[in-house]
C-alpha cells in the first residue's frame, strides 16, 4: 500500500512541476530536445508564393542567386540587367513593383487540390512562405498593411482570402504537418529604411507572435536575418517565448537563421540549413532545400532541362537521408494559385516511389557509413551549404579513372537498407558482417534473396528476377535482423 501511495505522489508531484523553462540566451536554449518527428518525417514540401509569381522570371543561371524569381524587385532595385531588361520591355520603365499585386489574383486557388498532391508526393510536412523579403503576407497581417501605408496581405489585397490559413486547414485535413517560412525583414519596409530597432520592435516580433499564435506552425524557416545580429533581432527573446509560452512550445522546431552569427550554431535549439548546398552529416541535425528547378519562385523562364528528373529528386532524397538528413523539396505556384503540372508530376513519381520503398526512408536513421563506393579515385566535395554545385546525380554514374557510389545504406532497429542507383545481378557489399540468421528481400517484391557472407564481405544475389519483376533502378534491399 506505501508504494501505491508513494507511486501517486510521484504522479502527482510530476503534473504540478512546472515544464522546463528556457532562459533568453543560446545556452538556455540549447538544452531544448528537438522533437523527435522532424528527424523520422525525412521529406517536407517548400512553397515560395507571392507577388514575384507575377512576373515570374530570372535569368536561368546554374548554381547563382540570379536564378531566384522571388529576388525579383531587389533585382530591380540593383538594376541587374537581366532583370531590368525583361521588366522594361514587358511592363515599361514606370511600372513599379507595387504595381503587381492587383495581378496576384489567386482565382484558380484550391488549397484541397494542393494538399492532394503534398499526400500523394510521400512529404510528411509543408512550409508555406507567410511572407518573402517582399513584406506581403498571405495571412491578414496586421502590421503588414499598418508600416507600408497600404493593402500589403492577402485578405486586405486583391485576392480577398486567407491563403496561408486556408492552406493550413486542408494540409492538415490530409494527416500532414504545417510550417512556416517566415522573413525577419523586408527589403522596402518604409519602416525598416527608417529606423530598424522600431521595425523589429513594432512590426517584426508583433508580426511573428500573431503568425505563430493565430495558425500554431509545427516548423519555422526563419530567412533574411543577415543585415543584423540575434542580439539586434531580440531572437533569443523570441526564441524563449516559443519554447516557454506559445501554443506549439512542445511541437514547433525552427532553423538556424536567427542572425547573421547563427548559421551552422546552436544545433541544440535548431537545425542547420543547406541551400543547393552538399548537405551535412548525422552529427547534426539538418535540412536540405531545392527547388525541382533552380528558382524557388515560379519562373516561366525555365525549360524542360531546367527541372531535375524525377528519378533525381528521388535520389537526392535518398543521398541526403543516408546523410541523416531532411529534404524540403521547393515548388513555385502560379499567380492565379496553380501548382505547375510539371511540378506536379514529379512530386507524384516521389510518392510512387515511397510507396513500394517508404520505409528505408521515414523513421530511419543513418547507418555507420552513409554509402559505399567504387574502386577508383572518389571525386572532390566542396563542404558548402549554400550553392556548392554539388549533384549526388553525377556521383553514382561510372566513369573511367573515378570511383562512383555503388548504393546507400539507411537503418532501422536491426534492419539495414541497401538502396541501388542502378540493378545489379550481384550486389557484393564490402567490410559488412552481419548477424547471424540475418535474411534479405527488395522492398515490392515477397522472394527472399540468396546471401552469402565471405569473410568480411557480404554479397547478395539478385540474378533470381526476371525483366520487369522488380525496378531496374533506385531499388532497395531490405536486410532483415541484419545488426
Amino acid at each position: 500500500m506505501k508504494k501505491i501511495v508513494s507511486l501517486l505522489c510521484l504522479v502527482l508531484l510530476a503534473w504540478t512541476l512546472p515544464a522546463q523553462q528556457f532562459e533568453p540566451n543560446w545556452n538556455s536554449l540549447n538544452k531544448r530536445k528537438m522533437p523527435d518527428w522532424f528527424q523520422q518525417d525525412k521529406f517536407g514540401i517548400f512553397i515560395h508564393w507571392g507577388l514575384y509569381a507575377v512576373p515570374a522570371y530570372a535569368p536561368v543561371i546554374p548554381n547563382s542567386g540570379y536564378s531566384y524569381a522571388e529576388w525579383y524587385w531587389y533585382r530591380l532595385h540593383e538594376k541587374q540587367i537581366d532583370f531590368l531588361t525583361f521588366h522594361q520591355k514587358n511592363y515599361g520603365r514606370d511600372f513599379t513593383y507595387e504595381q503587381f499585386e492587383p495581378m496576384f489574383r489567386a482565382e484558380l486557388f484550391d488549397p484541397n487540390q494542393w494538399a492532394e498532391v503534398f499526400k500523394k508526393s510521400g512529404a510528411k510536412y509543408v512550409v508555406l512562405t507567410s511572407k518573402h523579403h517582399e513584406g506581403y503576407c498571405l495571412w491578414p497581417s496586421a502590421e503588414a498593411d499598418k508600416t507600408w501605408g497600404r493593402s500589403w496581405n492577402a485578405v486586405t489585397g486583391t485576392p480577398r482570402r486567407d491563403l496561408l490559413g486556408d492552406l493550413t486547414n486542408a494540409v492538415r485535413d490530409k494527416g500532414l504537418r504545417m510550417g512556416y517560412y517566415y522573413s525577419l525583414y523586408e527589403w522596402f519596409n518604409p519602416l525598416w529604411l527608417t529606423d530598424r530597432k522600431r521595425y523589429v520592435d513594432e512590426h517584426m516580433i508583433p508580426q511573428f507572435r500573431d503568425l505563430v499564435t493565430k495558425y500554431r506552425p509545427s516548423v519555422i524557416f526563419s530567412d533574411g536575418e543577415w543585415d543584423l545580429s540575434d542580439t539586434a533581432w531580440k531572437s533569443e527573446s523570441l526564441l524563449a517565448w516559443l519554447f516557454n509560452e506559445s501554443p506549439v512550445a512542445k511541437e514547433v522546431v525552427v532553423d538556424d537563421r536567427w542572425g547573421n552569427n547563427t548559421r551552422g550554431k546552436n544545433t541544440g535549439a535548431t537545425y542547420t540549413t543547406s541551400e543547393y548546398g552538399s548537405g551535412m552529416d548525422a552529427s547534426v541535425v539538418w535540412e536540405e532545400s531545392q527547388g525541382i528547378g533552380h528558382s524557388y519562385g515560379y519562373n516561366r523562364n525555365e525549360k524542360l532541362e531546367d527541372y531535375k528528373s524525377s528519378h533525381d529528386l528521388v535520389l537526392m532524397l535518398v543521398d541526403i537521408v543516408s546523410r541523416g538528413g531532411n529534404l524540403l523539396l521547393d515548388i513555385g505556384p502560379t499567380a492565379d494559385g496553380r501548382i505547375p503540372v510539371i511540378m506536379q508530376q514529379r512530386l507524384t513519381d516521389m510518392g510512387k516511389w515511397l510507396e513500394v520503398n517508404g520505409e528505408a526512408i521515414y523513421g530511419t536513421s543513418a547507418f555507420r557509413i552513409n554509402c559505399q563506393w567504387s574502386e577508383g579515385k572518389r571525386p572532390d566535395k566542396k563542404d558548402d551549404s549554400y550553392m556548392s554545385g554539388y549533384s549526388v546525380a553525377n556521383l553514382v554514374k561510372p566513369a573511367a579513372g573515378r570511383a562512383h557510389i555503388e548504393c546507400f545504406f539507411t537503418a532501422k532497429g536491426k534492419d539495414l537498407y541497401v538502396m541501388l542507383p542502378q540493378y545489379r545481378s550481384t550486389v557484393l557489399l564490402r567490410d559488412l558482417k552481419l548477424a547471424a540468421g540475418a535474411t534479405a528481400s527488395v522492398l515490392g517484391s515477397s522472394k527472399s534473396l540468396p546471401l552469402k557472407q565471405s569473410g568480411a564481405h557480404t554479397r547478395i544475389d539478385l540474378s533470381g528476377f526476371k525483366p520487369g519483376e522488380i525496378a531496374a533502378d533506385l531499388l532497395v534491399i531490405k536486410i532483415s535482423n541484419a545488426l
